[in-house]
């Protein structure tokens, strides 16, 4: 018989699911009674059939049995970037996800549910789920597990599963689902204003050195954009990238290499989620970064650069690497940070703010950096601040800081924007207040232009749609979404762990490199840089 294992109070069959009389026999023959309550569990088992024979599978439960409970766990929203990853995934191993197309998000799931002959069925996805239905002291245990640093991959991967409970007959009601009231719902579509067409960025290029993630570019000097660490792809292997790498637009063309590094009495780390900050056009500071999650104090490095560098091929740009001391200023032991130029009495600082460390999961400390010694300096700061964040992001603008987005405390995504202003004895934190509001994100990147803050890509809870490009007006604080349009881009666009950088004369923004390494997936790695031209959405404000 198709009885494969018998115990006291648990029996494992051997059925094929298609031929339900088989099943319904299969079942009597174990001893089933239709009668009592029965709780059906499916962890993604029916996106393995074709939907004909998993809605009939889902019709005959309901049809046979009177008092009846289902749980579903399954895949959806296709065909966003993460979800084309996530399927070319699965059609590789020969396991097409035969729901998808169908039953594409958790509405049409449960249509499906009421049309086959439940009366009660809700639906979430599994972001909302962990935030909503798993109680705070066993999120904190898992969130302390181990250490752990892919939040965009672990919150991509839940917004592309969910979870449902169906039921029928039940009384009282079963209705396990039903959210923490508290955390607002977010499952609304994203209104947007318009598109950007994107362009993938022909690179004149011998090495694939942007195929990478929690990198970082900087314009060096006008159109010469310097890439520095993260993880990608280096000598035809995935590892911690150790070389290098130039951009430059010559000729109205872009050129790629990798740069010549010399060291003196220093080498690169391989550092992940770092900063590099320009002071002037032969000299950059490295700020923190880590290599693993638990080694990470990787503190300041100087990067020097000829000032003469009439370079026209990446080939003749030279970096020399050269230590700080003391190079671990307690302030640069964190990672997933910002550092950004800001003006004091006429003085040039670098305020760090944010990120994380290797004892702290989320930091709300700073530092003013003095540029010519590198010493903290004490400046005064009022009012309450932006609170702890990591992989937010931060511009100079008007002499102070403007801090945006970022994941605070309980790994949740911010939506808050602060400006840090200058005042004549220190600075001020200052809230901007956005409308309609700003929706939390983070491990986006930020660029302001004309008085507009520009927030590009990043990771949201918000399942039906991925960010884009959001516009904010720092005077009116009016917010516009915008999508990124990809039907010229052959290849899935991730837009988080990127860097990018904003080209004002010609309104161009330079997304460069983004990805993640999925632990189910794998690694996905966008191949080229994308260019978006933002004239016609800046003219339009």
């Amino acid at each position: 018989g198709v009885i494969t294992f018998s115990g006291e109070d648990y029996k494992l069959l051997g059925v094929d699911l298609s031929e339900l009389s088989e099943l319904e026999r299969a079942l009597e023959e174990a001893g089933l009674d239709k009668d009592i309550p029965t709780l059906f569990i499916a962890e993604v088992v029916l996106t393995y059939m074709e939907n004909s024979r998993s809605d009939a599978v889902i019709r005959w439960v309901a049809a046979r049995f009177s008092r009846v409970c289902f749980l579903l766990y399954e895949q959806m929203h296709p065909e966003d970037p993460f979800g084309r990853v996530m399927q070319q995934h699965f059609s590789q191993m020969n396991s097409t996800l035969n729901s998808l197309a169908q039953y594409p998000d958790c509405e049409a799931q449960q249509r499906r549910f009421f049309e086959e002959g439940w009366t009660e069925c809700s639906v979430m996805d599994m972001n909302e789920f962990f935030t909503c239905c798993t109680p705070e002291d066993e999120q904190k245990r898992v969130q302390s597990l181990e250490p752990f640093d892919e939040y965009e991959e672990w919150h991509l991967k839940c917004s592309h599963y969910f979870v449902l409970t169906a039921s029928k007959g039940m009384e009282p009601c079963w209705t396990p689902l039903l959210p923490n009231m508290t955390v607002p719902r977010r499952d609304g579509p994203v209104r947007t204003a318009g598109s950007i067409p994107a362009a993938a960025c022909p690179v004149r290029s011998e090495t694939s050195g942007l195929r990478r993630y929690g990198h970082h570019s900087v314009l060096i000097k006008p159109n010469v954009i310097l890439t520095t660490g993260g993880f990608g792809e280096e000598d035809g292997r995935h590892c911690r990238m150790r070389n290098f790498h130039v951009l430059m637009k010559h000729a109205g063309c872009w050129k790629a290499g990798s740069v010549r590094q010399e060291h003196h009495d220093q080498r690169w780390d391989e550092r992940l989620y770092h900063t590099v900050s320009c002071l002037s056009n032969s000299l950059a500071l490295v700020v923190g970064g880590r290599s693993s999650p638990s080694s990470p104090g990787l503190g300041m490095l100087w990067l020097k650069f000829p000032e003469t560098c009439g370079a026209s091929q990446p080939e003749d740009v030279t970096v020399e690497l050269v230590s700080v001391q003391p190079a671990a200023g307690p302030a640069a032991l964190r990672w997933r940070h910002s550092t950004t130029e800001v003006t004091f009495k006429g003085e040039k600082y670098l305020f760090l703010y944010g990120g994380r460390s290797a004892t702290e999961p989320v930091l709300a400390s700073w530092c003013f950096l003095h540029t010519r010694d590198l010493s903290c300096a004490a400046i005064a700061v009022e009012g309450p601040g932006p609170g702890g964040r990591h992989s937010h992001s931060a511009c100079s603008w008007r002499g102070g800081a403007l801090i945006a987005g970022g994941l605070g405390a309980a790994e949740q995504p911010l939506g808050s924007v602060f400006f840090l202003r200058e005042l004549d004895h220190g600075f001020r934190w200052q809230a901007v207040e956005t409308h309609p509001a700003l929706i939390p994100r983070y491990s986006h990147t930020a660029h302001v232009h004309d008085g507009k803050l520009l927030l590009v890509g990043g990771v949201w809870l918000q399942s039906s749609s991925v960010p884009g490009v959001t516009v904010v007006d720092l005077i009116t604080g009016l917010c516009v979404d915008y999508t990124i349009n990809v039907e010229h881009l052959e290849w899935p666009l991730m837009l988080h762990n990127h860097s990018s950088v904003f080209l004002s004369n010609e309104k161009e923004l330079l997304l460069i490199g983004g990805g993640g390494n999925c632990f189910s997936f794998g690694t996905h790695l966008n191949p080229e840089p994308v260019s978006l031209y933002l004239s016609n959405i800046l003219a339009s404000h």
